[in-house]
């Protein structure tokens, strides 16, 4: 039987923030201590955290403005925690797991695997892999579980995977993969709960809408496809990446400009989407407040629209129809707008939004008589975390 007061730390790490909860194993799962360091590599980086017994929230400088520094100090500041000495194993977001199709509890072989192919992720894996190591140096005895962004996607038919590239480079795992498959587990999961699971069956879109943006396809409780590709860059355009890119492209800018393979790669992941077409930035809700005067802002809302809609009509074309379309993430929860802009003219899939509804971020956005029904449903990627872990080292 296990003890009363045992708990799970969750660390997600993201390309510039990480963020962290503790959970008490359970039916319920409840959340306690939580909180996020942000803007990690910028000026005045800050770790906000909520108290679980007091509910107040404060702020603490992170000393220096980089990955290690943030990792270190939180590190630091957990220690300190009460509730620190209760945490019986840690649970962490990895972004690309490749062939991974399970959570897995972290050994040195897996690591090193991470290390080699931390290339493949430029921007999550090593951030990843410096937070299970400073726990792991810390604190060797206390066990850590990967859970993969990618195995959600391990469903997804051959044809969805393949790359039209020469066959040796499938051989050497140059393949789509697909990535938010946590938060799209979670939804599903949610959808089940409050819908019934004979919806949770049927034909699904998600749509995971934040400064990283993706959908995914959904039928009989499996993905069978999503718009991003072999890394996260692909699919939409999201805050900094540009989403589908003609590799002509590419090859053009490196000849043109004169880039190396790091340039290139800090241009497709940091100056591109929202903020490339902009040129002033990667945050919606700053491009919807300046769209009206702004015409680089007015043709990044758009495009991210449209984009956004056409992807919706090309899953519902896999699926064979659609019953259900999920908005999710920072955007797909908050921007009532967006959601209109992305539905509209989408009438011919039986999609009908109640505007009211909308405005409401109400749970149910569609009329009574839309033939296909829309939900709004926040994500919780560190919930959807804690539960796998538990479930692994059987604490649930």
């Amino acid at each position: 039987m296990r003890a009363s007061n045992e708990h799970i730390l969750i660390l997600n790490g993201g390309s510039s923030s990480i963020k962290f909860a503790v959970y008490t194993p359970g039916d319920t799962m409840e959340r306690g201590l939580h909180g996020k360091i942000d803007r990690i590599g910028l000026a005045n980086t800050t770790l906000t955290f909520t108290d679980s017994v007091t509910n107040q929230q404060a702020s603490c400088p992170v000393v220096g403005d980089n990955y290690s520094s943030a990792v270190k100090f939180l590190a630091g500041w957990l220690e300190k925690q009460p509730v620190f000495s209760s945490i019986r194993a840690v649970g962490h977001r990895i972004v690309h797991g490749m062939e991974h199709s399970e959570p897995e509890r972290i050994t040195p072989e897996l690591l090193d695997e991470l290390q080699r192919i931390s290339a493949v992720d430029p921007d999550h894996l090593p951030g990843e892999i410096e937070l299970i190591n400073a726990f792991r140096s810390r604190h060797p005895s206390l066990i850590q579980i990967a859970c993969f962004d990618t195995a959600f996607h391990r469903t997804m038919p051959r044809v969805a995977q393949l790359l039209p590239i020469p066959r040796r480079f499938d051989a050497n795992g140059i393949r789509r993969y697909g990535f938010h498959g946590i938060s799209y587990a979670y939804l599903l999961e949610e959808l089940g709960r409050i819908a019934g699971e004979e919806v949770a069956q049927g034909k699904i879109v998600l749509a995971h809408l934040g400064s990283g943006a993706s959908l995914a396809a959904i039928r009989e409780g499996r993905s069978v496809d999503t718009s991003m590709g072999f890394t996260p860059t692909a699919g939409l355009p999201m805050g900094t990446r540009p989403g589908d890119l003609d590799p002509g492209v590419a090859w053009y800018l490196m000849q043109s400009e004169s880039l190396a393979p790091t340039q290139f790669n800090n241009l497709i992941n940091h100056e591109s989407g929202l903020l490339g077409v902009s040129e002033t930035s990667s945050d919606m809700r700053d491009l919807l407040d300046r769209q009206s005067v702004d015409i680089r802002a007015a043709e990044a809302v758009a495009l991210f629209c449209y984009q956004t809609r056409k992807w919706v009509g090309a899953f519902s074309a896999v699926l064979g129809g659609l019953e259900t379309l999920v908005f999710s993430g920072g955007i797909g929860e908050e921007a009532p707008e967006i959601r209109t802009r992305v539905c509209h003219g989408l009438g011919y899939l039986g999609i009908e939004l109640d505007e009211h509804r909308n405005g409401l971020n109400a749970p149910v956005i569609s009329t009574d008589s839309s033939q296909v029904t829309v939900r709004v449903i926040p994500t919780d990627e560190e919930k959807m975390i804690a539960k796998t872990v538990g479930r692994l080292l059987n604490l649930n």
